[in-house]
């Protein structure tokens, strides 16, 4: 089991590293570990999922906790039944989010969707199973009901709807992934036209992997959005926990993009807010953030990681780089459908396309995710350090050292012998030049 506990959530190779004997394991544990009576629990729509499923719930009712079973459902559907309904003390999912169709996990939450990452219970769990579970069972079994969370979710969503929203003509890519029902009922429901690729659930993603964070995985999406000629295109994962778009000329629009965006127009209606943006999103975010009257944090890099910093801090608003969008109003839980509304929102109240509302952040320039193996990896970012001594230096996640016109964070994986190097500068010059040299210094040995 070594390797699938990570630090937002357990994901394993369905067969390999991730079977029915190790989620059983893991309810159990998850029982004796957080005490809940009652917790819910769903699944997306990987082919290995059904099983899983059965697996973890008879795991938790042997522990002796009760099981609300909400079906197929994406994950912010799941953290909603754990937020909505203050009865229940916590709830679980069985997904491998944006992973390609072999892999499998599970997402873990307690009571009002405070999410359960490395340090607040995931490597405890880990070290329980690993230890041994105890061989006594209670007595008194949990018992099992259902609940449909997707007509309520659906109607939630939909309270986000902003006045005057123009007919847009829209198209949405839901991979085959969980996320197509909800998404398909949710658009029906506001004034657009709008086609819909992929929608039946079919967990081999049998047209393209359920990731629209590569660009081979949005290709359907952008082709279609021009055939189409489109306002927009939309693109979630494999548990629609994410969600990412393409502007009316077929254009990939950076997320860290779209947070500054966002901000300007939360800003107007919520004025002072926090919000927040990971450590490798572009300068632009904290600059619109604080040019309209917010507050700019930055944040670490992953979900449950993100949300309890947002908790800490009282943030409204977050966003990754990795299309994660939080908000506090979801008990700080993944937004998708508020933030496509937000979006459009904008596009209909200043009558312009995507890609001209999207132009002016485009003030710096990026290297993008640039991955170095390197063995000794607190060892180097201790160079860096050293050799970038002038700049101003932040431990917040891996190292971020900034300057006056350029800056870069370097964040070791949690799982391999990686460094993650994000760089940006005032001109795409000076970012190529600071790139080399900071990628000679990570890959000198």
């Amino acid at each position: 089991m070594t390797g699938i506990f990570k630090a937002y959530d357990i994901r394993g190779i369905y067969g390999e590293t991730i079977d029915e004997d190790t989620v059983y394991k893991i309810g159990r544990a998850y029982v004796i570990k957080f005490k809940p009576k009652t917790v819910t629990i769903g699944m997306d729509g990987r082919i290995s999922s059904p099983s899983l499923f059965e697996a973890l719930v008879k795991g938790i009712t042997d522990q002796g906790c009760n099981v609300i079973n909400i079906g197929l459902v994406t994950t912010p559907m799941m953290y909603f039944s754990s937020w909505n309904y203050p009865q229940y003390d916590g709830g679980l999912m069985v997904s491998a989010s944006h992973n390609p169709p072999k892999y499998n996990g599970v997402k873990m939450v307690r009571q009002g969707s405070v999410p359960i990452g490395g340090d607040t219970g995931i490597y405890e769990i880990e070290e329980m199973i690993n230890n041994g579970l105890p061989n006594e069972l209670p007595e008194q079994k949990g018992e099992v009901t259902e609940l449909d969370v997707f007509n309520p979710y659906l109607k939630h969503s939909l309270t986000y709807i902003p006045e005057n929203l123009n007919k847009f003509k829209i198209v949405i890519d839901t991979a085959n992934a969980v996320g197509g029902p909800i998404a398909n009922a949710f658009f029906k429901k506001i004034d657009c036209e709008f086609t819909h690729l992929f929608p039946e659930v079919d967990g081999n993603f049998p047209n393209h992997e359920a990731n629209p964070l590569k660009e081979e995985n949005v290709l359907d999406l952008i082709k279609s959005v021009k055939e189409n000629n489109a306002n927009i295109g939309v693109g979630f994962d494999g548990d629609a926990d994410r969600v990412a778009f393409i502007d009316e000329q077929g254009g990939i629009v950076p997320s860290d993009l779209l947070i500054a965006l966002i901000a300007k127009e939360i800003l107007k209606e919520k004025p002072g807010v926090k919000i927040e943006a990971d450590v490798r999103c572009s300068r632009i975010v904290l600059e619109t953030v604080k040019e309209n009257g917010g507050i700019p944090r930055r944040c670490n890099v992953g979900h449950s990681l993100v949300k309890k910093q947002m908790r800490e801090d009282k943030v409204y608003f977050a966003g990754e780089l990795s299309s994660h969008f939080y908000l506090e109003d979801e008990h700080y839980a993944e937004a998708p459908f508020y933030v496509i509304l937000k979006v459009l929102q904008i596009m209909s109240e200043t009558n312009k396309p995507l890609s001209e509302l999207i132009e002016p952040y485009k003030k710096y320039s990026q290297s993008g995710e640039i991955n170095s193996k390197v063995e000794d990896k607190d060892g180097k970012m201790k160079e860096l350090e050293s050799k970038f001594s002038e700049g101003q230096i932040s431990w917040l996640d891996g190292i971020t050292v900034e300057f006056d016109d350029w800056w870069f964070n370097v964040r070791p994986s949690n799982t391999e012998p990686y460094l993650r190097l994000n760089l940006e500068g005032n001109t795409q010059e000076l970012m190529e030049e600071k790139r080399d040299i900071v990628l000679s210094i990570i890959r000198s040995t």
